[in-house]
């Protein structure tokens, strides 16, 4: 059977790949830093370098509830005297003597004078006689000063995203704020008389404002500060009013619909005298026609109106670009092969995203499954997902059983 071609490809469109390259090409990461309490720095980006103003540990502490010793008064007696106890927080202060113990907890200063730890469980007491069970070498169980970081040494690199592993190192190290990157600034809205307001009630060939609220969802997720500028009527001024208010205080401009063919004229007008607008038509589905360039000192990025094209295109081309702006490498997106649980439909000619839900199967195997209707405004299918098959340009009908490439959602989706 003969191939089948996508109706809406053309040899001329830009692959999503060749897209993002020239996208990322554009663009620079910011220059400002500010200072942050600790509290406030989860996703943010490191500015500067961080070194350690301490040793980590700062002390010889054990790495178990036990008793310390010197390993040497075990030589000859595998009885020692139990003379106190090292409590985190609350050290041994007493005098360390030969063929004594000290009971000892996680964590706690190791005495001077004691060189090993052992378990608690290798080990008896008797009143204040500890029968201990040596250990195999002078230092088991010891967390030695510095054995993790040394004062001066390098913590974590500028580009950093400070996740939770993260906040708990600066906090070892004592450090109460840092110098992060400012947050970029996107401002954002929808055109379309057609869009009414969440809560009110539609007249004949109304529906509601759904993208700006996805559109928000994925900037809260990408840990940028937004600006809401609404729904913009389908009028020149307006539409030139509100690309001049975003372009000025924002460092992207972000809008849903107006970019694709059919859309009103004085749309991509007002764009092109306003800034420098590329149009581009992709060869991805969802996700066709997208707008880039600038307005102002703004980036400008235009995404489809229809749902799940406008959050496709800002994941797959919008994100790397904020990313980038937050001086962070770029990622590489985690690709996995599963097998297809049912067949699958596609027109040969542009790549696809089809929303799916990837599970394991009773054999323990990766399989995906396609979440119903793969329309473009069928946002539900964004919903049921937890990953996209990506399906490529000159890839066909797919049956049941083969393997194909999954995404995973990451935390910008989920």
């Amino acid at each position: 059977m003969p191939m089948k071609f996508d109706p809406c490809s053309q040899p001329s469109l830009m692959h999503p790949d060749e897209a993002i390259i020239k996208l990322l090409d554009q663009v620079m990461p910011l220059s400002d830093s500010e200072m942050v309490q600790l509290p406030h720095a989860l996703g943010r980006v490191l500015a500067e370098d961080l070194a350690s103003s301490i040793d980590l540990p700062p002390f010889n502490n054990s790495a178990m509830d036990g008793y310390a010793f010197r390993l040497q008064d075990l030589s000859n007696n595998d009885t020692l005297t139990l003379i106190g106890h090292s409590f985190a927080g609350h050290p041994f202060d007493g005098e360390v003597k030969p063929n004594t113990c000290v009971r000892i907890m996680t964590g706690a200063p190791l005495p001077a004078g004691y060189d090993t730890v052992q378990m608690q469980e290798k080990a008896s007491a008797n009143g204040d006689s500890i029968t201990i069970e040596a250990p195999d070498a002078v230092g088991e169980n010891v967390r030695y000063r510095g054995e993790e970081l040394n004062t001066g040494d390098k913590v974590l690199r500028a580009g950093t995203q400070i996740g939770a592993a993260e906040m708990g190192v600066l906090a070892t190290i004592g450090a109460s704020q840092v110098r992060v990157v400012r947050r970029v600034k996107v401002a954002f809205f929808s055109t379309g008389d057609e869009l009414r307001p969440v809560g009110s009630e539609l007249a004949p060939g109304q529906i509601y404002d759904s993208n700006r609220y996805s559109i928000q969802g994925l900037l809260s997720r990408s840990n940028v500060e937004w600006v809401d500028l609404g729904v913009i009527a389908d009028d020149p001024e307006a539409i030139r009013e509100a690309f001049r208010t975003g372009a000025a205080q924002a460092d992207m401009l972000l809008t849903s619909g107006g970019v694709s063919v059919g859309d009103a004229d004085y749309t991509k007008q007002i764009l092109e005298e306003e800034g420098e607008i590329t149009f581009w038509k992709l060869a991805m589905k969802p996700g066709k026609p997208f707008a880039f360039g600038r307005l102002g000192k703004a980036i400008f990025c235009g995404l489809p109106g229809n749902p799940v094209s406008s959050m496709v295109t800002y994941y797959k081309l919008v994100w790397p670009l904020i990313n980038k702006m937050q001086g962070l490498p770029r990622a590489k997106p985690l690709l996995l092969q599963a097998k297809l649980s049912s067949d699958l439909r596609k027109f040969a000619g542009r790549v696809e995203y089809q929303r799916g839900v990837l599970s394991h199967n009773e054999q323990g195997q990766a399989e995906v499954s396609i979440t119903g209707g793969q329309g473009s405004g069928m946002l539900t299918s964004m919903s049921l997902a937890n990953c996209f098959v990506i399906l490529a340009r000159e890839q066909g009908d797919t049956p049941a059983g083969s393997l194909v490439t999954v995404e995973p959602f990451n935390s910008v989706l989920c």
